[in-house]
């Protein structure tokens, strides 16, 4: 069994514009809790949640430079939560 440690190097450049990144989402999401959008205020602030934590798995978490595999899982979890929070809507909607 051979054990084969991948190393990469992430440059502070990348890591201080994804800070960056994520402090303008952060108040993106903060604002839009401000704006009156109706129904479509939650949809905004889970759709910011969602790009953040994205952002935070393929950088911080070295999602992108890991095996397809682990990318793979990962999406099949964002679909089934999207699937769940779909229906949590229709259901809501439709009381």
């Amino acid at each position: 069994m051979e054990k084969e440690q991948h190393t990469h190097i992430v440059k502070y450049k990348t890591y201080v514009f994804v800070l960056i990144a994520l402090l303008l989402m952060t108040f993106t999401s903060v604002a839009i809790t401000s704006l009156n959008l109706g129904p479509y205020t939650v949809s905004a602030a889970l759709l910011l949640a969602g790009s953040k934590s994205l952002l935070v798995l393929l950088i911080f978490m070295h999602l992108k430079f890991d095996k397809k595999f682990y990318s793979i899982m990962v999406g099949g979890v964002f679909l089934l939560f999207a699937s769940v929070i779909f229906i949590t809507f229709l259901d809501y909607l439709y009381r």
